[in-house]
């Protein structure tokens, strides 16, 4: 009786001191023998005591993964520091742990090689100005490599470039060389807005001397309003004779 109760003891003993749990978020790749068996989980499974059966557990959440600073050579050869965070998860548990020994490590390095040889294939401007377009390439450069090992690459995006001092002061030159053009440029375009507005405007007095007559007059009047101590007119001789003959009319009816 008390061997069949030690029995029974050990034979319980075992049987819990196989059993396992996963988390949600966890998946049991199991072996046994040293050949795959499935996937255990999420939450109660068991495993053969002994080491017959055992057990290698993968994270599925999302992970963060910042890339060191790398420094590079763009296209235009022009040295550069850029770092980058990535994000990455495992899509597929059994490719995870069967086809790469260290699947973290082995995205990582893939993803620093990437960054690399991507940026050497552009220009220092498309490097700064189309991020969208070079972090887009770098995730689909570094998924296709990853999916055959079952890890699904999120986002892999720059964080900072970091530019020498020389070429900074070289692009704050050319920035402002531009913002001079477009200034030079309004500037063209104004001055020929308002040649044009005064040809329309002596098109019009050429047909109308009455009206170049105001426009001189109204002249005169603003000149006269500053502080000028002399202002010298010039009156049309058509008003000197209407002047005289309104004299000589003003003389006759006076006698």
């Amino acid at each position: 009786m008390p061997l069949i109760l030690l029995g029974a003891l050990l034979f319980v003993f075992l049987v819990f001191s196989a059993l396992r749990v996963a988390r949600e978020y966890e998946r049991a790749v199991v072996f046994r023998l040293g050949r795959y068996v499935g996937l255990r989980g999420p939450g109660l499974f068991w495993l053969i005591p002994f080491g017959v059966e055992n057990q290698t557990r993968v994270d599925l959440r999302i992970v963060t993964n910042p890339i060191e600073q790398q420094e590079t050579i763009t296209r235009d050869s022009v040295t550069v520091k850029v770092n980058a965070v990535l994000w990455y998860r495992v899509d597929d548990p059994r490719k995870a742990v069967l086809t790469v020994e260290d699947y973290r490590r082995a995205v990582q390095q893939l993803a620093l090689t990437a960054l690399r040889n991507v940026i050497g294939q552009h220009d220092l401007d498309e490097v700064l100005k189309e991020r969208d377009k070079i972090n887009a390439l770098l995730r689909r450069t570094v998924h296709e490599t990853t999916a055959p090992w079952g890890v699904k690459v999120e986002l892999l995006e720059m964080k900072d470039v970091e530019i020498p001092q020389d070429m900074q002061r070289v692009m704050a030159m050319e920035a402002e060389a531009m913002r001079e053009k477009r200034a030079r440029i309004i500037k063209a375009e104004a001055e020929l807005e308002a040649s044009q507005k005064l040809a329309d405007a002596a098109q019009l007095m050429v047909g109308n001397p009455a009206a170049l007559e105001l426009r001189r007059m109204q002249m005169v009047s603003e000149v006269g309003a500053e502080n000028n101590s002399t202002t010298v007119l010039m009156i049309p001789a058509e008003f000197v004779h209407i002047a005289g003959s309104l004299t000589e009319f003003l003389k006759g009816k006076a006698v």
